[in-house]
């Protein structure tokens, strides 16, 4: 069976002419990339809730150095801990867009790592059926070529020139198909990491502004009045 299903898939990109050559680089290519993204965002953990709970203890207590020290071990293989190390490192500066800025930085850095090679996706999706189309019109001038050169016209002959035609379709649109595919899921778990590295760091921003504040992250409490002085209440 094996090697039936080999010397079939061979027939067919013979069949295919020319144009499956580059449908194969792309195929590859499609394969290459998808298995390369799905290593890399399987290494990189894109947690964030973690990450967050631990930062806002180290936070709410002032212990800013201890919280940059724990992301900082983190960031090697935590995307978010790098987001959360720019932001920690920086809450000592006076402005807290700055630090905030320092965040949003190191977030479009760490995203920008993350979609790399999704243009590529998005190409070979484009191209591979293109290709295909291309392959199946020479195919189809092929054989519109052959019956015109056949002094006997059959169904048979229209009907082997048209199937070798479509074969490239076929091939381009499932690489297509399997790169659109791996792109929106990779697309999909980048998006949640944004939003989800956003989230966490416009709460980590409100903690450290409570904090520097009140001293603590809970609110302040009302203020007291003052006492009234014992010569008042004597005259009262």
């Amino acid at each position: 069976m094996e090697g039936t299903s080999s010397f079939a898939l061979l027939e067919l990109f013979q069949l295919g002419g020319i144009f499956m050559w580059p449908l194969l680089a792309f195929s590859v290519a499609t394969v290459a990339i998808a298995l390369e993204r799905i290593i890399y965002l399987g290494r990189h953990n894109l947690r964030i809730d973690d990450l967050k709970l631990e930062t806002e203890k180290y936070i709410r207590s002032g212990r800013f150095a201890e919280a940059g020290e724990f992301l900082e071990k983190q960031t090697d293989k935590r995307m978010g801990a790098r987001v959360l190390f720019a932001l920690v490192s920086n809450a000592d500066l006076p402005e807290y867009e700055l630090a905030e800025k320092a965040a949003e930085a190191e977030a479009g850095e760490c995203i920008a790592s993350l979609e790399n090679g999704f243009n590529y996706l998005t190409a070979l999706g484009s191209l591979s059926p293109l290709t295909g189309f291309l392959g199946t019109v020479s195919g189809m001038i092929g054989a519109f070529r052959s019956i015109a050169e056949a002094e006997d016209v059959s169904a048979q002959i229209v009907a082997n020139g048209i199937y070798e035609a479509l074969i490239t379709t076929v091939f381009g649109l499932c690489i297509a198909i399997v790169a659109m595919i791996a792109h929106s899921l990779f697309s999909g778990a980048v998006d949640k990491f944004a939003g989800n590295i956003e989230k966490a760091c416009s709460d980590l921003i409100i903690d450290i502004a409570k904090f520097r504040h009140y001293g603590k992250t809970e609110e302040s409490p009302a203020p007291q009045s003052e006492p009234v002085p014992v010569d008042e209440q004597n005259e009262n």
